[in-house]
């Protein structure tokens, strides 16, 4: 497994409302057959989104460049899958805004009810 970080703190209009955002790159691969190539090779980015109090991640994978799909809020130490309310949160729609702005105009969203992903609109 590879993995690199990025990290970059963005401030709303200049007041004092910053999102940090965290980028890791990770490859997860099975090790060359005798062929030279890989059983599984899988590339992707996760995005981290907070502002201190509420974090909302998010996943890229390489081969797709203008798709992502926000997976989770973090709030302490607790997990969870994503509701329609977190759609509404400020932070989310600002996470939103900055993958779009990145490329990424094809957004789904981790769907706790149905365990699915559903297009982000």
């Amino acid at each position: 497994m590879a993995l690199w970080r990025t990290k970059a703190v963005l401030e709303r209009g200049g007041t004092a409302w910053p999102m940090t955002v965290e980028v890791s790159h990770h490859i997860d691969a099975s090790e060359p057959g005798a062929d030279g190539f890989c059983d599984y090779h899988y590339e992707h980015d996760v995005f981290e989104f907070t502002d201190g109090f509420v974090t909302f991640l998010a996943r890229a994978y390489s081969d797709e460049p203008e798709k992502a799909a926000m997976m989770k809020r973090i709030e302490r130490q607790d997990h969870h899958l994503l509701t329609k309310r977190d759609l509404r949160h400020p932070l989310f729609l600002r996470a939103a805004a900055y993958l779009r702005a990145a490329g990424k105009t094809d957004l789904d969203w981790l769907d706790a009810k149905s365990r699915a992903y559903v297009p982000l609109t």
